[in-house]
């Protein structure tokens, strides 16, 4: 993967200072000072309007600061040029953009773009890595269909075979399960979770249902009115004081009767 110098320990870690957005005389995300290291599934949890979206934009590369600084891999992120950037960073929007016309296999080939040689040729190594991803999201078995014929659940991996194609360190997700069926929700975040334990994917995903963040992340930061109020591991988020905090509303917390993970929901 390219390196910047400046980052000789490869620690490839977002570090924010001050970090302030504002659009229109609104302040959408507040001072914010935080890290996120690489290896570990962040989940961003709060109430729509928090500042989710927006800070994972940012993360992204999406949209400029107001004010502070968004560092990356010990550089200021804009110090990056793209191609670099996206060696190291992909990002899936919560509504991605249309894939008409292209089969599943063609679509996961996209991640490829920042790998392509002169003139833009696939390489061999190209052709590996997408069936490495195909592989890897158990998505073979339909590569060779349309995308837009596929189910949620299945055109969710479909995209998510393109980031690991794209052979990235950092995967950013806003909100991948907001349009899928429980199953559906369960099977993505399963394979998110498998693909940081196995592969050392750092990944901040935007999580709308709190108990699948406590489920499938490894800490969850969250904000409210723009303000990152609360960051620890799921037992320490996931109590009835906190989650009152972040949600404001009176929450009730049981451990699951088989996994222990915190369970909450409203009193």
């Amino acid at each position: 993967m390219a390196r910047l110098q400046g980052d000789p320990a490869g620690s490839a870690a977002f570090e924010l200072d001050g970090v302030t957005f504002a659009i229109e005389g609104r302040t959408l995300l507040a001072p914010l000072t935080a890290a996120f290291a690489p290896g570990r599934v962040t989940g961003l949890i709060g109430h729509n309007g928090s500042g989710k979206s927006t800070l994972l934009k940012l993360l992204a590369r999406q949209t400029t600061p107001s004010g502070g600084s968004v560092r990356f891999g010990g550089q200021p992120i804009d110090a990056w040029g793209a191609r670099a950037f996206a060696r190291q960073i992909a990002y899936l929007p919560q509504q991605p953009p249309t894939a008409a016309g292209l089969t599943a296999r063609e679509l996961v080939a996209l991640g490829r773009y920042p790998w392509h040689g002169a003139l833009g040729r696939v390489t061999a190594a190209d052709r590996a890595a997408v069936a490495r991803a195909l592989e890897l999201t158990d998505t073979v078995g339909f590569a060779d269909r349309m995308v837009d014929e596929l189910s949620g659940g299945e055109r969710q991996r479909v995209w998510l075979a393109m980031l690991v194609a794209q052979e990235a360190r950092w995967v950013l997700l806003d909100e991948p399960t907001s349009a899928l069926d429980i199953a559906h929700q369960i099977e993505v975040l399963s394979l998110v979770r498998k693909l940081s334990v196995e592969h050392g994917l750092g990944v901040v995903v935007v999580l709308h249902e709190v108990n699948m963040a406590a489920r499938f992340c490894d800490e969850l930061a969250a904000l409210r009115r723009g303000a990152l109020i609360a960051r620890g591991a799921p037992d320490e988020i996931m109590t009835k004081a906190r989650l009152a905090a972040i949600y404001e509303v009176e929450m009730e917390v049981i451990p699951h009767p088989t996994t222990g993970v915190p369970v909450c929901f409203a009193a």
